[in-house]
């Protein structure tokens, strides 16, 4: 029997990954990292290259431990990846690198029914993010899970255009998408198309999980990176929604059934250094657990309220750097297995 078992990003959590910042840095400045990280920067040598700072790192991972603590005590099975050495060189024919982190293993990894796909990642510095999650992933294969890898990209500097408006920064040269571009509503899977995605990524992730799922390109919904913090499924029927990005033009058909919570203005964390790699919308990254139930910053008192207006259990935490690292609850998990069954929910 499968240990791989996913359907929705709400149905009752049984297993999760939870990531790690052992070795996290940021990598060192190119192409790829300029334009999907960095385009407000005009000199690259602004990029803060390097480890992150101890104290960031030190509290990630305790929080992160009590996170694992915390979905242990209800009833969840946790997972970690094991540390690797992200000051190593990666390189192919065409450019060189180091390493990022495996802080957010939302980002690269997409469960979906029994199957783990690793996607084409548009940052050349997690070309091999994969290698930190093999050991977990040889286990959920041998339990009869389908293990997928999408062709690795080339990422030549063609794939880039830094200095164009966002939306138009990665090109439509060859597969690329983040596994955070997507989200699953039963045999509905929303596909963000942006700087972390293009249309050809959409159309292997269709024919990757076939056509027993209809795989929605979603384009002017948020054209910047991920789409974690612009939708949040909470329940059949509900979702919280992003009031800077989503509107009525640009809401996917398959969910204008939906009934919609705004999210309210979110309070700002902070973060160290001078550029953060999330916005305040960072806040909206939570995890839903089970249908109506999900773990929020604690920090957010405002969205918290307006969640538990509407019905949904609210279990409160947090990640004190999220901004300063780009990751919330949600990025920085995987579920792998969650108890339900595959449906439609248009």
């Amino acid at each position: 029997m499968s240990l791989v078992d996913v359907h929705t990003e709400w149905d009752p959590l049984e297993e999760i990954v939870v990531g790690t910042m052992a070795g996290a840095r940021v990598p060192v400045p190119d192409r790829s990292l300029i334009a999907t990280e960095y385009t407000d920067i005009d000199d690259p040598q602004d990029i803060p290259s390097g480890p992150y700072p101890g104290h960031v790192v030190e509290q990630t991972e305790a929080e992160l431990e009590e996170l694992s603590d915390l979905l242990t005590g209800l009833g969840v099975t946790v997972r970690r990846p094991g540390g690797r050495d992200h000051k190593s060189t990666v390189s192919t024919p065409d450019w060189s690198t180091d390493g990022f982190y495996d802080y957010c293993p939302r980002d690269g990894f997409l469960t979906v029914n029994s199957s783990i796909i690793e996607t084409p990642m548009v940052l050349r510095s997690r070309f091999l993010e994969g290698f930190a999650y093999k050991e977990l992933f040889l286990e959920y294969l041998e339990s009869g899970a389908r293990w997928l890898s999408a062709p690795k990209p080339q990422l030549t500097d063609a794939m880039y255009e830094p200095t164009a408006p966002p939306g138009e920064r990665l090109r439509n040269l060859e597969p690329a998408f983040d596994a955070a571009n997507v989200l699953r509503f039963g045999t509905d899977l929303l596909y963000q198309v942006s700087d972390s995605g293009n249309l050809l990524g959409a159309r292997w992730l269709q024919a990757a999980v076939g056509d027993q799922y209809t795989v929605h390109p979603c384009e002017g919904l948020y054209t910047s990176t991920h789409i974690d913090s612009t939708i949040v499924p909470l329940r059949p029927g509900l979702m919280l929604v992003n009031p800077s990005r989503v509107n009525e033009r640009n809401l996917p058909a398959f969910l204008r059934g939906w009934d919609r919570i705004v999210c309210p203005e979110l309070t700002d964390t902070g973060y160290v250094g001078d550029h953060p790699r999330s916005s305040v919308w960072i806040g909206m990254n939570f995890l839903v657990i089970a249908p109506g139930k999900a773990i929020v910053d604690k920090r957010q008192t405002v969205l918290i309220r307006e969640l538990e207006r509407h019905g949904v259990e609210v279990i409160p935490a947090q990640l004190t750097h999220s901004r300063t690292l780009g990751g919330g609850f949600h990025c920085v998990t995987l579920d792998v297995r969650r108890r339900g069954e595959l449906a439609t929910y248009r």
